[in-house]
């Protein structure tokens, strides 16, 4: 079972969703004319169809069609949509992933035929840029069915195995994180504006400092307050910053949000 000879659709395909057809569309191997979006009003879409990859709104069509069938819609609908395509669903052949925030495979399974399989995943908007963190999970799945869908998303960045009841915690961490980093850099860049650059110029210097803060943690395996030391002289401006921040509730806000958000989708 290869990724590149599935035949893929996206129903409800929203940023996310256009995200990850982004992703695997930029797979040298990947056939457009094996990629399948669906959506109500399919405008936004129009480049992907003229790429050469199935665009409409007909979801039973899309799931008669595909191997691998990606729900992106919201979490309330996910349970009308499979109503609604139960009747071409391939139970034991065909792999269902949602995306939907909040939505246990329990209670997916209260829809299809049990025999399915099915899984969870949270990828991220970076997976328009092939950069995306994505946390899945299974029911039902042979390990060249996991094989498969591990391949799908590490082709839009990488994959990250979980068990099921972490699957909030990854939404807040995965894709919420990136809106909590996006905001930090925003902020950053902000504040060089106020102490003299152009927003151009503040922008490119803050986002190649965090993707270099990054790259730095990964490629070095490094715990953040190891690297925090090497530019903290004793005092030296790195320490005000950082302790002015510090004193204003910066960590206790960041710790705080990502609580918050994951409160929210508990109460679900």
């Amino acid at each position: 079972m290869k990724l590149l000879d599935q035949k893929i659709a996206i129903i409800g395909c929203g940023n996310l969703g256009t995200s990850i057809a982004n992703g695997l569309l930029q797979l040298e191997e990947f056939k457009p004319q094996n990629l399948t979006l669906t959506k109500r009003n399919t405008k936004s879409l129009a480049e992907f169809e003229a790429m050469g990859v199935h665009v409409h709104h007909d979801n039973l069509q899309a799931a008669k069609y595909a191997d691998i069938l990606i729900l992106g819609v919201k979490p309330y609908t996910i349970a009308p949509i499979l109503n609604e395509i139960r009747s071409e669903l391939a139970p034991e052949k065909q792999l269902i992933v949602s995306l939907a925030t909040g939505i246990s495979l329990q209670e997916i399974f209260e829809v299809i035929d049990p025999r399915s399989v099915a899984f969870r995943a949270m990828p991220n908007i970076a997976a328009d840029i092939q950069e995306s963190i994505t946390c899945i999970c299974s029911q039902n799945a042979e390990s060249n069915q996991v094989k498969v869908i591990q391949d799908l998303f590490d082709a839009i960045g990488f994959t990250i195995p979980i068990d099921e009841n972490l699957m909030e915690a990854a939404t807040v961490l995965g894709a919420c994180g990136i809106a909590y980093v996006l905001r930090f850099i925003r902020a950053m860049i902000q504040g060089g504006i106020q102490i003299g650059f152009d927003a151009a110029t503040a922008s490119k210097i803050v986002n190649q400092t965090v993707k270099g803060a990054a790259e730095l943690m990964i490629r070095r395996n490094m715990h953040p307050e190891e690297a925090i030391d090497k530019v903290t002289t004793p005092k030296g401006c790195t320490i005000v910053g950082l302790n002015e921040m510090e004193h204003q509730g910066f960590s206790s806000a960041m710790v705080r949000g990502v609580i918050a958000s994951f409160e929210k989708i508990e109460k679900k």
